[in-house]
């Protein structure tokens, strides 16, 4: 069964950045779309690049390795090369805090 756990303050996940943490041992990138946290899992399903050293736009983040684009909302990939989806963490906000469900 998978819980809660906290992950970051909820002011530093901020609009149009991503921020990378790391929550039970799983690498995790925090964002902010449209006032909503999401999570993605901070490894690029194309290659070995973390998602967290990329770049946000138009509600995506681009793999900073070949500069794919995946969704943040689903982590469905949107551009070439990435063809399988980045695993999309549920992610909600709790009293300041942001917490993902591993």
């Amino acid at each position: 069964m998978s819980e809660w756990h906290d992950a970051a303050d909820a002011g530093a996940v901020v609009e149009n950045e991503v921020l990378g943490c790391v929550v039970g041992g799983v690498p995790v990138a925090l964002f902010r779309v449209e006032g909503q946290v999401f999570a993605l899992h901070d490894l690029c399903s194309h290659g070995q690049a973390r998602l967290s050293d990329g770049y946000v736009e138009g509600g995506c983040v681009e793999c900073p390795l070949h500069q794919g684009l995946v969704y943040i909302r689903t982590g469905e990939p949107r551009t070439a090369p990435i063809t399988a989806p980045v695993r999309s963490i549920p992610a909600r906000e709790v009293n300041g805090r942001v917490e993902v469900q591993l």
